[in-house]
């Protein structure tokens, strides 16, 4: 009897695993994609003719796609099916490949570069959302570990992957394999998705009305704050920032709206009652500051290996390799942890990066040369360990008293806060980097300013832990469950 019983409960959880490795290979390929065109983006001037604005806007314009879509998407998920959003995203994703791969032009490259990034938009919320969905306790704090390594090893092995890529294809034409590797793994993919991904039970999926006024006040918002942050190399002067206080205005007029709207007992785009949860909101923030200093590290990494020490594309590309493998262990170890620690093991991951990327930038201090790069492996290691262990358990953390009905909407302001922070990150270490280099043309100290630069946001993340952590200790919360947050109290509309 007891064997009969417990196969189908075997079986189901195995299904279960299986279905997050075909999220976790999507989200992998999605997020690889924001990285992986930075090594190519001279084959892509050399194929096509670009010219700088062009290649600019492959890597911009996908960071800006990307976000714009992520909110929209996460609701999306949630009211008409995550399964069917994942779907959707996941196919178009892969038909924008195909097309990046195939572009006769720098112009159509572009065009099709912005829809790949809607696309990866709709893939990632999905993702954070049916990983809600599918586990519960001590589960679902393994299953966002292993995403907490998807992102970390995504980000850190783009750029060697690309150089592998072009290596291997050829200077002119190797650029277009960057996209068209995504055709066999999407595929794939979407066939095993068909398969094993969960349908939204019945009870949960609502046919509630669509926000459209939210979704253009958030949208127009969040263009306004990302273009000037994506385009601050390219439009040079000042006027671009006039765009802030615009951003500024629409965000809050978005949040009134929102407030009106739940009042009235419509369903708003985003359930501002979220933020009253200080996990979330403290989350929000901590993904938003601690990726403005983590990603910008390897954008003046891998200018300053190939432009300062004249390394390879395959070359400046493997010697990132280390922090890609010390993510991975880090988010393996922080998803077991988080439980039983929690935000005690993201303050020793933040300080983990910040004295790793200090060993760095001594490093190179002490060998101003070649051989830099792999006597800084180590340091980049440690470095590594770090953003696992605080991305992992931040994001378990973040999400764990989410209700599940709001779960794709929650990880899409999640991953806005990533997109945001990382665009301002770069804006600003960029800046730091690219005005050393013009006005005193040596890279190594370009480079020192740039992660000390990025040194300090992640301090500043650091900072924020240590006092959300003094207030847990004076205000404790109850601890991690074994079951889904509570649902909240369905709205009533308003008698006034």
């Amino acid at each position: 009897m007891t064997t009969v019983q417990t196969r189908p409960a075997a079986a189901g959880d195995r299904r279960r695993w299986q279905a997050l490795a075909v999220c976790l290979v999507a989200g992998f390929m999605t997020l690889l994609d924001s990285s992986i065109v930075n090594v190519a983006l001279p084959s892509m001037e050399r194929g096509l003719g670009a010219d700088a604005a062009d290649v600019s806007w492959v890597v911009s314009g996908y960071a800006l796609t990307f976000g714009l879509a992520l909110v929209p998407a996460g609701r999306l998920g949630d009211v008409r099916g995550r399964r069917a959003a994942f779907l959707f995203g996941l196919a178009l994703f892969t038909v924008t490949s195909v097309a990046c791969g195939l572009a006769p032009s720098s112009g159509w490259l572009v065009v099709f570069r912005l829809l790949q990034g809607a696309a990866s938009g709709i893939v990632a919320p999905q993702t954070t959302g049916l990983i809600q969905q599918m586990f519960q306790g001590a589960d679902r704090a393994r299953a966002f570990g292993m995403l907490g390594s998807v992102v970390g090893v995504s980000t850190a092995v783009g750029p060697p992957a690309g150089g592998l890529l072009i290596q291997a294809f050829g200077v002119d034409d190797g650029w277009r394999w960057v996209f068209y590797v995504n055709l066999p793994i999407g595929v794939a993919a979407f066939c095993a998705a068909l398969r094993l991904l969960p349908r939204t039970p019945v009870a949960e999926k609502r046919r509630e009305g669509a926000d459209l006024m939210g979704v253009l006040l958030l949208g127009a918002g969040v263009l306004a704050l990302m273009l000037p942050l994506v385009q601050e190399q390219q439009w040079t002067g000042r006027t671009k920032w006039t765009l802030m206080p615009v951003a500024a205005l629409l965000l809050a007029a978005f949040w009134r709206w929102e407030r009106r709207q739940g009042k009235r007992g419509n369903d708003p785009l985003i359930d501002l009652d979220l933020f009253s949860l200080r996990s979330f909101t403290l989350g929000v923030l901590l993904n938003l500051v601690y990726f403005g200093g983590f990603t910008t590290v390897f954008f003046i990494y891998t200018l300053y290996l190939q432009n300062g020490l004249g390394y390879g594309a395959l070359a400046a590309g493997l010697a990132s390799l280390p922090f890609a493998i010390g993510s991975a262990a880090g988010a393996a170890l922080g998803g077991r942890l988080v439980v039983r620690h929690g935000r005690k093991l993201v303050v020793v991951g933040l300080a983990g990066v910040a004295v790793g990327l200090l060993a760095v930038i001594g490093t190179v201090q002490l060998l101003q040369g070649p051989g830099a790069a792999w006597a800084a492996a180590l340091p980049l290691l440690l470095a590594g360990v770090g953003s696992g262990v605080t991305i992992s358990p931040n994001t378990t953390l973040t999400l764990t008293r989410v209700p599940v009905r709001r779960a794709g909407a929650a990880a899409g302001i999640l991953v806005t806060a990533q997109r945001i922070g990382s665009a301002a990150g770069i804006a600003a270490v960029g800046a730091v980097y690219f005005a050393h280099l013009a006005n005193h043309g040596t890279s190594t100290r370009a480079l020192q300013l740039g992660l000390l630069t990025a040194v300090g946001i992640i301090l500043v993340a650091l900072v924020l832990a240590l006092a959300d952590l003094r207030e847990r200790q004076t205000h404790p919360e109850p601890p991690m469950g074994d079951g889904p947050a509570p649902e909240p109290a369905e709205r009533t509309p308003s008698k006034a």
